[in-house]
């Protein structure tokens, strides 16, 4: 599989990302899951703090045993949760990540964090301090290097303009096509890599389309109505009806060159062969691309702008 260089950080990941949230609390299912993508070619693994309030974390940890080198490994901090109550609230303090990162690692069984993300962030965050911690933590060696998980273009700015992060984790999918206003472009000239989150907009651009759009598009998504949805996703299946829906629309997001991956979910070992059954050692033509584009519709920040 196609690796791409993480910003300027020396980090190399894989263009397709295994996002860890979905691999549920079975151990076994989800060792099968991380085992499977790792033959696959797929070297990066996303998860953070939060998921499962710590348990995501300790089971990657435990699935990785061994293979640690082979491995980039993100998580994330910034949401200060109590696991006994099932509570948390957002606390972007230097204090916080730092004590955060030390648990990260114990339920990671690991020494050090390749990339590390705030998961989240306003613009009413003492930022300054945010990046004292992620500066200090990478001078240490505690994290090979930084970024956010943000879809607030304002935040987004004051991060490039005032640190050295690598990377931005945003959604970004053909129906979600915000990033494409500036901001792609933006990272790009900063020499800032995107971890394109969400590029299946939660099945709906899978191979099961309209399953999905039935299930999670009834009221709507982002502006678009269960109806249009189901336009765009009969469309497609007009335009070519042997078209591998997975590969099209993970393609659609790294086309673009700030894109350094795409982050998908896998709940089972099935899913994961399904989504990433292609050929992702080409990119989409820019005459397909461009008739993607003319399906959907491309919409605007309307707040944190």
């Amino acid at each position: 599989m196609n690796k791409n260089k993480l910003g300027n950080s020396g980090i190399e990941v894989s263009q397709l990302t295994l996002g860890c949230m979905s691999l549920g609390t079975d151990f076994k299912e989800a060792k099968n899951i991380i085992d499977f993508a790792l033959d696959q070619g797929i070297n990066h693994l996303d998860t953070a703090d939060l998921y499962d309030f710590g348990i995501n974390e300790e089971i990657v940890g435990k699935a990785i045993n061994g293979k640690r080198k082979e491995i980039v490994l993100t998580s994330k901090v910034g949401n200060h949760f109590n696991k006994q109550t099932g509570d948390w609230f957002w606390d972007p303090s230097k204090e916080h990540i730092i004590q955060g990162v030390k648990e990260s690692l114990q339920r990671l069984n690991t020494d050090y964090i390749d990339f590390y993300m705030l998961h989240g962030g306003t613009i009413d965050d003492p930022i300054d301090e945010t990046i004292e911690a992620f500066e200090l933590l990478k001078q240490e060696g505690t994290i090979r290097a930084y970024g956010i998980s943000s879809i607030r273009p304002n935040v987004i700015r004051e991060y490039v303009g005032r640190s050295s992060i690598d990377g931005v984790m945003m959604q970004y999918n053909l129906f979600d096509r915000r990033p494409e206003e500036k901001i792609l472009d933006f990272l790009y000239e900063h020499s800032i890599s995107v971890l394109a989150r969400g590029p299946l907009a939660k099945g709906m651009l899978s191979n099961h389309a309209n399953q999905q759009i039935e299930k999670k598009g009834k009221d709507g998504y982002l502006g678009y109505s269960r109806e249009a949805l189901l336009q765009i996703s009969e469309q497609l299946n007009e335009w070519n009806p042997t078209t591998n829906r997975n590969e099209l629309s993970l393609k659609y997001v790294l086309k673009h060159p700030a894109v350094a991956s795409a982050v998908f979910g896998a709940s089972s070992v099935n899913q994961l062969k399904e989504t990433i059954d292609g050929d992702f050692h080409s990119e989409l033509p820019d005459e397909i691309y461009s008739a993607l584009q003319h399906l959907s519709r491309p919409i605007t920040y309307q707040t944190h702008r």
